[in-house]
């Protein structure tokens, strides 16, 4: 194991911001390289447990020369948005000074391009450099894992449609509940390493890939954060390693992933139609019908008329569902995987900023 530290200069005098980057060396030439990142939304924090407890059974079979393919490691790939605290809360997703969200405009580039990542940083901002490193890094291998995690969820994937079914394996591995199959349209970090790819040649856009991998890994939910949770999580991020050859261990067994399979199009966003109290009738994990009760917003305390049902558009299954009680005007409440497109419809790319 060789560990660098990627540094990145404020933009005021006296800041600079330090990366750690675990590089596990294989051992088999033509053997798939992967790529995992963790908290690059920073207060997102299972992915960093995971990636400490797989850290470390890495070392062993690194020790053990049972490693075939070059495996990078970057716990924590935000040290900027990790460093942001508010009133003594972390934001962690958005940039507090420009309120861009740390998982979008990421640069859209063909695959042949990528040194030009790189070159003349002193042009960026910090949270743009420290961007163009990340996927720098990336786009250096043939698997990418981007581990975040929701509000309150379910385990579930992001998985771009150019790579289905193929990708199977991995919800299968660390025993999801659900796959969103997105459309590719947007500017987070796994939609910019599948962009290079897809337009390899410029002008020519690929859809299909079954050596390549890049996806946004939804570990449950921001409380979720034990250690028996990351070590299972741990060890079904090894079994996918192990199933893709990536490291050697014949006792690695994965099962068939039986969760659903739904586009964005299909996902119902259940939003506050007015700001209130939120008292939510049902919760993740459950199936719902059309016209179940969700939740009750209480609008007006006090009043006869001073509350408002939300019911189920269709039929699905409850994937996320948010843990603040105050909700706003238009606010995400849920989002219900469906068989059908949600009458609703929706823009290509990201279901929310």
């Amino acid at each position: 194991m060789d560990i660098t530290e990627i540094v990145v200069e404020g933009d005021t005098p006296g800041i600079s911001w330090r990366l750690p980057v675990f590089h596990f060396k294989g051992s088999a030439p033509g053997t798939p390289k992967i790529y995992i990142q963790a908290a690059l939304h920073a207060n997102e924090l299972p992915g960093t447990a995971l990636l400490h407890f797989l850290c470390q059974k890495l070392q062993q079979a690194d020790a053990g020369g049972t490693i075939l393919g070059d495996i990078t490691v970057v716990p924590q790939a935000n040290p900027i948005g990790a460093g942001q605290w508010l009133f003594g809360g972390m934001e962690g997703r958005f940039d507090l000074g420009t309120r861009t969200n740390f998982n979008r405009d990421f640069p859209l580039i063909s695959i042949r391009d990528r040194d030009s990542l790189v070159e003349g940083l002193d042009r960026y901002r910090a949270p743009d450099r420290l961007k163009r490193q990340l996927i720098h890094m990336a786009l250096g291998a043939d698997l990418v894992l981007d581990l975040h995690c929701d509000d309150e969820a379910l385990q579930y994937a992001y998985i771009d449609e150019a790579f289905w079914p193929e990708a199977s394996d991995l919800a299968a591995a660390l025993d999801m509940d659900a796959v969103l199959l997105s459309d590719g349209e947007s500017s987070a970090f796994e939609e910019a390493v599948s962009f290079a790819w897809k337009y390899a040649v410029p002008g020519e856009k690929r859809t299909h890939f079954s050596d390549k991998l890049s996806v946004t890994v939804e570990l449950r939910g921001q409380r979720d954060v034990y250690p028996d949770m990351a070590r299972s999580d741990a060890e079904g991020l090894w079994r996918f390693l192990a199933a893709r050859g990536i490291v050697l261990d014949d006792t690695a067994q994965l099962s068939e992933f039986t969760g659903p399979a739904a586009p964005l199009d299909n996902i119902e966003m259940i939003r506050a139609p007015q700001s209130g109290i939120v008292l939510f009738h049902r919760t993740i994990g459950e199936r719902v019908a059309a016209g179940d009760l969700l939740a009750t917003i209480i609008t007006r305390p006090g009043m006869a008329d001073g509350s408002i049902d939300i019911h189920a558009p269709q039929a699905g299954l409850i994937v996320t569902r948010i843990s603040d009680r105050l909700v706003h005007r238009r606010g995400d409440l849920m989002k219900i995987a469906s068989d059908k497109p949600s009458a609703a419809g929706r823009k290509p790319g990201t279901l929310e900023d």
